[in-house]
């Protein structure tokens, strides 16, 4: 724990440094919007070919082609889900939530991408439709669909409680991606992944900087939606924290199921998805010989 009070005096020009102003780290003026005409044409086009309902404290796999879209729907209740993408081709390209953070903030909607893990580095899906888009930052500094927070897990459960539970969304992710690809649970689970936190509400505290969630603003009927970039499996937990309005990792919350629907334009629409290409970086890393 940091202490209370400082241990070391304050240089005299102090209020001098904590005046600069901050700069933006990667600024994404350069990065390609994307085409939202093409994808309006495509989604007025699509109709629901596949769903998967995923249980209260499980978790659940499915197979979204590139150029379709899926939603995430609360169904019954307040309801919070943690997410994770592989490349349905290669499982060793998966969702990189701290780059995505870096790019495109501590929450994403509209327009934000999920980006992939080097070295592909490239979207793997773009939310298109966010139905909590108005809610914004709140007074706590709260907003919802947070790339901030890992995944519930029982490690540390094991280190805070010193007792095991076992169904935290890293458990269950571990489990619906064992199950779907017909893997030992010991292969599957260096696989799983930091989550973008669906509909869950949360921040950083103003006074210690410590990470926060509170009741999520999340409805039945409410979705985030996507258009898939390139061949997903697409991994979604329904969070034993039920709306993460009192406590996570428990039997205690009441909890709901969550609903994905895969929405496919049909074959010849979807044929003429471009999938982005991987990063051009040359993974020289200075070492390239002459």
């Amino acid at each position: 724990m940091k202490p209370d009070i400082p241990q070391h005096a304050a240089p005299a020009d102090a209020e001098t440094q904590r005046a600069h102003k901050p700069i933006i780290c990667y600024p994404i003026d350069q990065l390609a919007s994307p085409d939202w005409s093409a994808i309006r044409k495509c989604r007025d086009q699509a109709s629901k070919t596949d769903e998967l309902r995923v249980e209260p404290r499980s978790a659940g796999c499915i197979h979204v082609p590139a150029g379709t879209f899926f939603r995430i729907s609360s169904v019954e209740g307040a309801q919070v889900g943690d997410l994770n993408l592989w490349n349905a081709n290669d499982i060793s390209e998966r969702f990189y939530s701290g780059k995505t953070r870096a790019l495109h903030g501590t929450h994403l909607s509209t327009g934000d991408r999920m980006w992939s893990s080097f070295p592909a580095f490239r979207p793997m899906a773009t939310i298109i439709e966010d139905t909590l888009d108005w809610y914004g930052f709140d007074e706590f500094g709260g907003s919802v669909h947070d790339v901030i927070g890992t995944r519930c897990d029982p490690y540390t459960g094991r280190l805070l409680s010193g007792s095991d539970y076992h169904y935290c969304c890293h458990s269950n992710l571990t489990v619906a991606l064992a199950q779907y690809l017909g893997l030992p649970i010991e292969e599957a689970e260096p696989h799983v992944h930091d989550v973008l936190n669906v509909f869950m509400c949360t921040g950083f505290t103003r006074d210690t900087g410590q990470y926060f969630m509170k009741a999520s603003p999340v409805r039945p009927g409410d979705f985030l939606e996507f258009l898939a970039e390139i061949d997903l499996i697409v991994g979604l937990s329904a969070c034993p924290g039920g709306d993460c309005g009192d406590e996570h990792t428990s039997d205690k919350a009441t909890c709901h199921p969550l609903l994905i629907e895969i929405y496919d334009p049909g074959e010849e629409v979807r044929s003429s998805h471009v999938a982005p290409p991987t990063s051009k970086y040359d993974r020289s890393h200075g070492q390239k010989t002459k």
